[in-house]
């Protein structure tokens, strides 16, 4: 494996464990695809660190049974801002 893939793979690593963040949110921080945050977190990182790797897969899990209710959120937020058109004006 290359040095930069493998300090890519610790960084990615060590923030989502620090942050919580979602594959998504870290894939934005570091400027690639949510794709490649994924390969790196759960094939990359268990062939050199397996400790580290079990506890970034508890993060990934934990953000995995919590995605319904962040997207209840983001549908919530979003009728708040703009509720659309009433009743009335649709019969």
């Amino acid at each position: 494996m290359h040095d930069y893939i493998l300090q890519r793979v610790m960084e990615i690593s060590t923030y989502i464990l620090e942050t919580g963040y979602t594959v998504r949110q870290a894939a934005q921080v570091f400027g690639v695809s949510k794709s490649t945050v994924h390969k790196d977190v759960t094939e990359r990182l268990p062939q050199f660190n397996t400790h580290l790797a079990g506890e970034v897969r508890k993060v990934l899990e934990r953000n995995k049974a919590e995605r319904h209710l962040r997207g209840g959120e983001a549908t919530r937020r979003k009728y708040l801002q703009d509720p659309g058109p009433s009743l009335q004006t649709l019969t």
